[in-house]
C-alpha cells in the first residue's frame, strides 16, 4: 500500500462506523452489468467500506443500494472509489445521496449505539 492509499484509508476510517446489519446491499459498476460479490460493509453517512475481492480503480463511480435494518429505509446513492485494498475491499465516498438518506443513516447509527 503506497503512502497516498494509507492516508486515504486513514481519512475514510476517521468517519466510518461499523454497521454489520444492512440488508440487500447491491453495487453496480457504472457501465457494467455483472454481479459483484460483496460482504457486509462498514458504513457512515459519508461513505462505506465494502468487502469485495473485486478490484476497482480509484475514482470509479458505483451505484449502491441497501436497506437499513431498523427503519427498513432503502438508501440509493452514487459513490466514488477513494481507495482499493486488492482482495479485501474498497473505500467509497457518497457523492450523490439525498439529505434524507444521510439523516436516516445517522439515525440508524445513533439507534445502534443506544
Amino acid at each position: 500500500m503506497n503512502v497516498t492509499t494509507r492516508v486515504q484509508a486513514r481519512s475514510l476510517r476517521r468517519f466510518r462506523r461499523y454497521y454489520p446489519q444492512i440488508r440487500e446491499l447491491a453495487i453496480t459498476y457504472e457501465g457494467s452489468s455483472e454481479d459483484i460479490p460483496i460482504r457486509p460493509p462498514d458504513v457512515s453517512a459519508q461513505g462505506m467500506f465494502i468487502n469485495t475481492p473485486r478490484h476497482f480503480p480509484e475514482g470509479s463511480v458505483l451505484a449502491v443500494r441497501f436497506r437499513l435494518l431498523h427503519s427498513n429505509y432503502e438508501v440509493c446513492a452514487r459513490c466514488e472509489v477513494r481507495y482499493c485494498l486488492p482482495g479485501v475491499g474498497i473505500g467509497v465516498e457518497f457523492v450523490d445521496i439525498s439529505e434524507e438518506a444521510r439523516r436516516m443513516i445517522e439515525q440508524e447509527l445513533k439507534q445502534q449505539d443506544g
